[in-house]
């Protein structure tokens, strides 16, 4: 693994993280056109130190937000804050069950498969062009809200559904106003991500190479970096109804992948 590549996954995972083009699907797309893989450099350390990256990425975006919801939460408050923090841990039991229970099934569709890649990167196009066309409501979170969001993000396991863009597009059908659905969208992840990297620790999977220090931390910085300015371009991008953009993109890298799937299968 050289400075370069770490470089080049580094930016793939902090920017499609939050943008809404599938960061699965693109890793997948990377495998196969560049013939390499996390597996390949022998570094799931190097996944699981830029996948941290892109969560504290959203800490440090957030930080003001999430600064009160640990006051709120320290003071046993009964607010907006607490009930936020609760609806985040509800939005987590989609994802993790099916973690649990699928996880040989799941980890089996990670194969290069371009096929099932495009017709998820045209599903989320879809989703991104419906969710731009719903006016903007104010709907707030609430238990039943916030779990179908979960089975959203559950779905975006699938690769070339994008997390950002199934969780983000349902709270918008839901009626959630734009602001909170990005915000509610980008948190939710964060325990995601860390609890996904503490079971890689628990079980031992990881494989920490001095000679790779480097490589580590051109990955971490550059995929803290590229996932900041992802969820602030994001947020600016929601707000202002313009996911047509990535509408379009999920679209034509859909078609393409589905034609370079039949044309080499």
């Amino acid at each position: 693994m050289d400075i370069l590549k770490s470089l080049l996954l580094g930016i793939i995972q902090g920017l499609t993280e939050f943008l809404p083009v599938s960061s699965s699907g693109h890793l997948e797309i990377f495998k196969v056109f560049l013939d390499f893989s996390y597996d390949s450099t022998n570094s799931l350390f190097f996944t699981l130190i830029v996948h941290l990256a892109t969560a504290i990425s959203a800490i440090i975006y957030f930080w003001k937000d999430i600064k009160e919801i640990i006051v709120s939460l320290i003071n046993f408050k009964k607010d907006e804050n607490t009930f936020f923090a609760f609806y985040i841990l509800v939005s987590m039991i989609p994802a993790g069950l099916a973690g649990y229970f699928f996880e040989s099934e799941i980890n089996y569709l990670f194969n290069g498969n371009l096929m099932l890649v495009g017709f998820m990167l045209i599903l989320t196009s879809l989703i991104l062009y419906l969710s731009d066309r719903f006016n903007n409501s104010s709907k707030r979170l609430n238990l039943k809200s916030s779990l179908i969001i979960g089975v959203a993000q559950a779905l975006a396991i699938l690769p070339g559904i994008s997390r950002s863009g199934a969780t983000i597009g349902t709270s918008i059908f839901l009626g959630l106003n734009r602001d909170l659905a990005a915000k509610f969208s980008f948190l939710m992840v964060v325990p995601i991500i860390f609890g996904s990297s503490l079971k890689i620790i628990l079980d031992n999977e990881i494989e920490f190479n001095n000679n790779n220090i480097s490589n580590y931390l051109v990955g971490f910085s550059s995929a803290l970096i590229s996932g900041y300015y992802a969820c602030k371009w994001m947020i600016i991008f929601v707000k202002r109804s313009k996911l047509i953009y990535f509408s379009i993109y999920c679209l034509l890298i859909g078609v393409l992948s589905i034609i370079y799937s039949i044309l080499n299968g």
